[in-house]
C-alpha cells in the first residue's frame, strides 16, 4: 500500500498505525486519497488491482480521475462517477465517489471505487434485448417508433417519409424445409440486403419473426420511394446460399406516406400493413403504396375474423360428409367430413372464406377437435347412411401435420373415440416433404393406432412426381385440377398414368377428386384402372340435418342418399348447390 509520511500521525502508536494501514490496505472496495495537485498519496491493493497498479497489467491513463479531483475540490462537495476503463477488447466499470475533506489542514480527496462491470454488463445486455433484435442486431420496433415520433414532434411544414412494411413469402416453408436454424441465417442475410444503400436517417427495423418495418426519411416524392423498394427487392431475387443450400426469398412490400397516408406512427403501419396483404394476395415478391380501397378490404377481413370468433363461441360450425364412390359398383368406400359455418342468418359459408383465416389466426386446431366430435356424436346416423364399413377421413391442415404436440393430442382424440380404425387423416403432400420429420415422428403414432393417412390434393404442392415413392401413404387423392375435362387433356392424362402406375406400385388407393360430368368418368372407367372417386357427379356433400330427416333403413336407400346413380344423373350436380374444401 502506499502511503503518506507517518510522522504526521504521531499522536498514534506505531502498532495502532500498522494496524489501520493493514485495515485500508486489505479493504474490499479500491480507496485512494489524492492532494489537491491530483498526485496519488495513497492506493490500497482494491485500487491498485483495479487501476493496474498491481503490474498485472498496463496502468490506466488516470486523466479521467484527475479531473474528478479537481471539479471535487472545487466545488467542495462528493460527486458520483462512473468511471470506464479498457484493457483491449475488455472494459471494466468502476462506481467512484470522490470526497474532498481536510486533515492536518490539507485538502485530500478520498476515493472509494466499486468494480461494476458484471451489473453493467447485465444492463447493457437488458437494454439491448429492449431495443435491439438479437439475432439481427437491427433496432427493435421501440426504437422506430421513437424514431418516427420524433420526427412527427417537429411538425417541419413540408416534411415528408414513408414507412414500409415487409414480409417475407412463404417464410414457414422455407423454416420447416431447411430447419429454422437455417430460417434464422436466411433472416439475418436478409436484413443485411434489405439494409443496404439506408442514408444515416433511414432506419431498418425487425419487429417479430419474419416481419420488417423501414423508415425512410425525408423523402422527395412517392416514385423515389417506389424506385428504392424496386432496387431492393431486386437485391432479394439472387438466391441466398446458407448451409449448402441455395434458398431463392422473395418480400411482398406494403407502403405509407406522411402525411398522405397517416399523422400517427401506428396508423402508418396499420396502413403499410394492410398494403402489404393485398400484395401477399396478389401473388407476393413486389411493393404496393396503400390507397382507401385497402382499408375496405381490410375492414371486410376484419368483420369475418370477428364473426369467426364468435362461431367458434356459439357452436356455429358444422359438418357435411362427401362419399368416396366405387365408380364400378357405385358402393361408398368412405367418405370425407367437411367443416362449414353458418353465417348470423343462417346461411351455409364456403370454407374458402374461412379456413385460411382460421389457420391464421390459430382456430384451425379447434375447428379439426370440433369436426371429430361432431362425427363421434352421429356415428349412428353416419353408419346407417354411409355403411359401418365406411372410412371416415378429416382433413388436417400442413401446419398441423408438423406441429406434434397437436397431433399428439389429436391422436389420443381418435383412440379415445373407440374405433380410431374407421378414420384417415387426409394431408396435403407439402406435410411429407418438409424436413419437420412428419413420417418419422407423427406418423408412427397414427400406424399404431390403424388410422389410415391420405394425401390431398396431390399435384399441387411442393414434391415431385419421384418424391412419391419416399411417402408412407394409404390413399392417393389427385386434384380436380387433373380431373377436370381429363378426357381433351393429353397431358393431364399422361400425368395421371404415371401417378396412377406409381400408386400401384406403393399399394395406394387412388381417388379422383372433383368428378363432375359423365365424360370425365366414362374416360376414368375405360382408360385408367382408378377405381374411386369424389364429386359432384355422385353426390354434394351432405349435412348432418339431411341424415336426421331421412335415414334409409335399406343399403338400397342408403346408396340413394349417399351416391347418386349415374344413368339417373347425366349432368353431375351443379357446383353451386354446395361447396366442397
Amino acid at each position: 500500500m502506499h502511503s503518506m509520511n507517518d510522522s504526521k500521525y504521531s499522536g498514534a502508536t506505531e502498532a495502532e498505525l500498522g494496524f489501520l494501514k493493514e485495515i485500508i490496505r486489505m479493504l474490499p472496495a479500491g480507496l485512494t486519497v489524492q492532494d489537491e495537485r491530483g498526485d496519488l498519496l495513497l492506493v490500497n491493493d482494491a485500487a491498485a488491482a483495479q487501476l493496474g497498479m498491481d503490474g498485472s497489467r498496463p496502468t490506466h491513463d488516470l486523466a479521467q480521475r484527475r479531473d474528478a479531483c479537481q471539479q471535487a475540490l472545487r466545488a467542495g462537495q462528493a460527486i458520483v462517477t462512473e468511471e470506464t476503463l479498457h484493457d483491449g477488447a475488455a472494459r471494466q466499470v468502476l462506481l467512484t465517489t470522490h470526497r474532498p475533506v481536510r486533515v492536518a489542514g490539507c485538502a485530500l480527496l478520498i476515493s472509494t471505487s466499486a468494480d461494476i462491470t458484471e451489473q453493467k454488463n447485465f444492463e447493457d445486455q437488458l437494454f439491448r434485448s429492449a431495443y435491439f433484435d438479437e439475432l439481427t442486431g437491427l433496432p427493435s420496433r421501440r426504437v422506430i417508433e421513437h424514431r418516427t415520433n420524433s420526427i412527427l414532434a417537429r411538425e417541419k411544414a413540408g416534411e415528408r417519409f414513408a414507412v414500409a412494411f415487409l414480409d417475407v413469402d412463404n417464410f414457414k416453408h422455407i423454416n420447416d424445409y431447411y430447419g429454422h436454424a437455417v430460417g434464422d441465417a436466411l433472416l439475418v442475410e436478409l436484413s443485411k440486403r434489405l439494409g443496404r444503400d439506408l442514408r444515416e436517417s433511414d432506419m431498418l427495423s425487425r419487429i417479430s419473426g419474419d416481419e420488417f418495418l423501414l423508415l425512410l426519411s425525408p423523402i422527395e416524392s412517392e416514385q423515389e420511394v417506389a424506385e428504392f423498394m424496386q432496387s431492393a427487392l431486386k437485391r432479394l431475387t439472387a438466391p441466398f446460399f446458407i448451409d449448402n443450400s441455395e434458398i431463392f426469398a422473395s418480400t411482398s412490400v406494403g407502403v405509407s406516406l406522411y402525411p398522405d397516408h397517416g399523422r400517427s406512427f401506428e396508423m402508418l403501419r396499420q396502413n403499410a400493413d394492410i398494403a402489404m396483404y393485398r400484395i401477399k394476395n396478389n401473388g407476393k415478391g413486389s411493393a404496393a403504396f396503400f390507397d382507401s380501397s385497402m382499408e375496405r378490404e381490410a375492414l371486410a377481413r376484419m368483420k369475418i375474423e370477428q364473426s369467426l370468433r364468435l362461431a367458434i363461441l356459439e357452436k356455429r360450425f358444422c359438418c357435411a360428409f362427401q362419399s368416396k364412390v366405387d365408380i364400378r359398383t357405385q358402393a361408398v368406400r368412405g367418405i370425407e367430413a367437411l367443416v362449414r359455418l353458418r353465417d348470423d342468418e343462417g346461411v351455409i359459408q364456403a370454407p374458402g372464406s374461412f379456413i385460411n383465416l382460421a389457420s391464421e389466426l390459430g382456430l384451425i386446431d379447434e375447428l379439426t377437435h370440433l369436426v371429430l366430435a361432431e362425427i363421434v356424436k352421429s356415428i349412428d346416423l353416419i353408419n346407417d347412411t354411409f355403411g359401418a364399413e365406411a372410412t371416415i377421413s378429416i382433413n388436417v391442415a400442413a401446419k398441423q401435420a408438423g406441429n406434434p404436440e397437436f397431433m399428439r393430442t389429436f391422436a389420443r382424440a381418435l383412440e379415445e373415440t373407440g374405433f380410431p380404425k374407421r378414420f384417415m387423416i387426409e394431408v396435403t403432400e407439402d406435410a411429407f416433404v418438409t424436413k419437420n420429420h412428419f413420417q418419422a415422428e407423427v406418423l408412427p403414432m397414427f400406424r399404431k393406432l390403424g388410422v389410415g393417412i391420405s394425401i390431398d390434393d396431390f399435384g399441387t404442392g411442393y414434391s415431385s412426381l419421384s418424391a412419391l415413392a419416399d411417402i408412407t401413404a394409404d390413399e392417393i387423392k389427385i386434384d380436380r385440377s387433373f380431373i377436370t375435362d381429363i378426357h381433351k387433356r393429353p397431358r393431364s392424362q399422361g400425368i395421371l398414368r404415371a401417378i396412377e402406375s406409381l400408386s400401384e406400385a406403393l399399394g395406394m388407393t387412388v381417388i379422383a377428386e372433383g368428378l363432375e360430368s359423365y365424360e370425365e368418368l366414362a374416360y376414368l372407367q375405360a382408360a385408367t384402372k382408378i377405381r374411386y372417386a369424389q364429386g359432384y357427379y355422385f353426390a354434394r356433400p351432405i349435412f348432418l340435418e339431411e341424415l336426421k330427416l331421412a335415414t334409409p333403413a335399406s343399403s338400397e336407400a342408403r346408396v340413394s342418399v349417399a351416391s347418386r346413380p349415374m344413368q339417373q344423373n347425366r349432368q353431375g350436380y351443379s357446383r353451386a348447390s354446395g361447396y366442397r374444401r
